[in-house]
């Protein structure tokens, strides 16, 4: 079932529940990827129950099916195409299909974008065919779509995954054979499987949607190498993520050089901070690796989110206990101890060696009888969250059975939760198990996928998966958070009006207009300004005389800073020059200033030097920005100084931010205790440095000709004081 789609997503329904496919390209040879498809679209357990029509103008039939020439004599009903032709015979064949009236078309043939431009021009064809006839197309370049519950599989893969509540997406086909051979041999099961091949007409911002609004669906798994949509792809992922687990893994984490930039965001930006940045703000949750995908899939999939980190370790080998204890506190989770009344009931049913102060350790002659009772006793108790059940194959003892125990006792947990003060049950403990092994184990794992108990061969495994359960359920706390926030506007500083707004606006596209490539510390003052970031007093002086009346006016102590758009690192040649306290060091600082900066660079251009009124205390800061093609300004937070240009020690979101955005970033920078007052130092003014990022975000949103910008430092005062932009820098696009 689907709830209400937008219409690009509402075009998707005949990919997976199509009145009738038709195969363009069948054939009768068994080494062709075109009777790989015939043959799991025929499958006797897993077939498709509707009408399926091979196509090929020099064949009869194709297992025990009349064949058509081609798709003008296919009968009624047909909606569906799967393409297996040579690339030179795809256009034709989408236009034939557009004409016989089919609503969707999966193009498994190779040989166009990703073979170069001959190829790109073929796909751009393609498309605008499809388009005119208002049909979707998926791929080409791909594997094609399976549907368990329908059953539907398109692809040439061979077997069917088990009918499940996963639904996974990739834009690898390659990747896509090893996962469904891999998932058969788990027993782990799909709803909708999709391999997207090289996204020519449907992408992943089309699907994300459809798979969000469908009920059969619990879980999203995302494998993906190239995001397309930005803006588009951000906001399809925060609507899935409102409704269901979003879990995703993106390729390209890591590059082996960047191009060189300008500021010190630029620098700092991976190539992955951005994607990184989309995922915490929507509430997905990235991953890894493809086992942890999975893995992560499966426990959303089958078991209730923990109420808290506290988890419980009930086994029969010491061993294994210890490593998931030890894997707990990187997943985010704690060992839970037991309490005093479960200790009682434990020690009553359990072999009188047992250790039951946590983790239970039922010893190594426990059977499922054991299992059922400590169970029991654990899911009763207050002291834990969630319970990790784990088994060491013994001689003596049945894995199966010790399934079916921990089956039958959650089964008794759920039916004996107490009703809540609304007349519903007690959300459940979810219980996880690791059945340690894998040659005597094949049955014990299909019986947990029936009682649909998520089990992992590793320890390490299991409390990986139990920790993603647990950034689901913080990810809902936030979303709730986020939206009390989202349209709270930061009240600290001065707000900026839409006038003032437009006038920063203006500047930067005069400079743009006029081939400009960057703004100086004044004029990049001014933007600030416009946005509502509060600056210290500074006059540009042209002279040394002018810089020391300037000075003078603005009151001692000051800050000579070098002007010009051209040296944008103004340490770097000694433009800066601090403490200047009578105008004879202002003259003279000036003087100093010139001369380095001609020598450093003969032939930069110079406006002058920016006098500004020194600015004692407070915690220096840097807040940046830097345009990523995809998704649009990327916000970068960092404490100044060695945190920054040592350390790395920065937080990115993009841009527009909430108070509850720039509240997150600022937590998750490691030395932003500093903030709080170290030592005897007073707090740093906070509410002012939010509304000092969020306002940043705001500028760069509305300003799409900064490519990247540097307010470096940011000096944020004592509570109550606000902060000040002390410089800055802006890079046009």
């Amino acid at each position: 079932m689907l709830t209400a789609l937008p219409d690009r997503s509402a075009s998707l329904q005949p990919f997976f529940t199509p009145r009738g496919v038709a195969v363009i390209g069948a054939s009768r040879d068994p080494s062709k990827l075109s009777y790989g498809v015939m043959r799991n679209l025929l499958d006797p357990e897993h077939g498709y129950p509707g009408p399926v029509y091979p196509v090929n103008p020099r064949a009869a039939d194709i297992l025990g099916l009349p064949c058509y020439p081609d798709i003008s004599a296919v009968p009624d009903p047909v909606e569906l195409a799967v393409l297996l032709v040579p690339a030179a015979m795809v256009p034709g064949a989408v236009e034939a299909c557009g004409r016989r009236g089919l609503k969707a078309a999966v193009v498994i043939s190779g040989g166009f974008r990703e073979i170069g431009p001959e190829g790109a021009a073929r796909e751009r064809e393609m498309v605008e065919i499809a388009r005119r006839y208002g049909m979707r197309v998926m791929g080409p370049n791909g594997i094609g779509v399976i549907d368990t519950h329908t059953p539907l599989n398109t692809t040439f893969v061979k077997g069917m995954p088990r009918r499940g509540h996963i639904a996974f997406l990739s834009q690898s086909g390659a990747l896509c054979g090893g996962i469904i051979d891999w998932a058969l041999a788990r027993g782990l099961g799909f709803s909708r499987f999709l391999s997207v091949g090289n996204e020519a007409d449907v992408n992943e911002t089309d699907v994300i949607p459809f798979l969000a609004a469908d009920d059969i669906s619990r879980v999203i798994a995302l494998y993906l190498e190239d995001v397309k949509g930005g803006p588009d792809f951000v906001a399809a992922l925060r609507e899935a993520a409102q409704r269901k687990p979003v879990l995703a893994i993106k390729t390209g984490r890591t590059a082996g050089g960047q191009a060189a930039t300008a500021s010190h965001t630029g620098a700092l930006a991976g190539v992955h901070a951005a994607f990184r940045a989309a995922c915490k703000q929507t509430g997905v949750i990235e991953v890894e690796s493809i086992r942890e995908l999975f893995d992560g899939a499966l426990a959303l999939a089958y078991q209730p989110l923990p109420a808290g980190g506290r988890i419980a370790i009930l086994t029969n080998a010491g061993g294994p206990a210890a490593l998931a204890a030890d894997a707990l506190e990187s997943a985010g989770l704690q060992l839970a101890g037991t309490g005093p009344e479960a200790q009682v009931a434990l020690r009553r049913c359990l072999h009188a060696e047992a250790q039951v102060a946590g983790p239970v350790d039922m010893l190594g002659g426990a059977d499922h009888g054991d299992y059922r009772r400590a169970l029991d006793a654990v899911l009763a108790d207050p002291a834990n969250d969630g319970v990790l059940a784990i088994l060491v194959p013994q001689v003596l003892v049945d894995p199966v059975a010790v399934v079916d125990a921990i089956a039958a006792g959650l089964a008794a947990a759920s039916a004996a939760s107490p009703a809540a003060v609304d007349g519903s049950s007690a959300p459940r403990k979810p219980v996880l198990a690791c059945l340690m092994g894998a040659a005597s184990l094949d049955a014990a794992f299909a019986a947990a996928h029936r009682a649909q108990i998520p089990a992992y061969p590793f320890p390490e495994d299991a409390v990986a998966a139990f920790g993603i359960l647990r950034r689901r359920a913080m990810e809902i706390a936030k979303a709730t958070e986020r939206g009390k926030s989202a349209s709270i506007a930061p009240t600290a500083g001065r707000q900026p009006d839409q006038a003032s707004m437009a006038t920063g606006q203006r500047l930067l596209s005069e400079a743009a207009a006029a081939g400009r490539t960057s703004l100086d510390a004044a004029e990049s003052r001014t933007v600030l300004d416009a946005f509502g970031l509060a600056t210290p007093p500074d006059l540009l002086a042209t002279s040394s005389a002018e810089a020391a009346e300037h000075a003078r006016r603005i009151g001692f102590p000051v800050v000579l800073k070098l002007a010009s758009p051209d040296i944008l690192h103004k340490t770097d040649v000694g433009g800066v020059i601090l403490g200047v306290t009578d105008e004879a060091a202002a003259r003279a600082g000036f003087d100093i200033i010139l001369a380095r900066a001609r020598a450093a660079h003969p032939d930069a251009r110079i406006r002058g030097v920016q006098v500004q009124r020194m600015i004692g205390g407070g915690q220096e800061v840097i807040v940046g920005v830097k345009r990523d093609p995809t998704f649009g300004p990327l916000i970068m937070f960092g404490l100044g100084g060695v945190y920054v240009e040592a350390l790395a020690d920065v937080s990115f979101r993009l841009a527009p931010l909430t108070s509850a955005d720039a509240e997150e970033m600022i937590s998750e920078v490691r030395s932003a205790r500093l903030l709080a007052g170290l030592r005897g130092a007073p707090p740093a003014d906070r509410a002012a440095l939010v509304a000092a990022i969020v306002r940043i975000g705001d500028l760069a949103a509305a300003c799409p000709m900064i490519a990247e910008l540097d307010v470096n430092p940011l000096l944020v005062l004592p509570e109550g004081q606000g902060a000040l932009a002390l410089d800055a820098r802006i890079i046009l696009a």
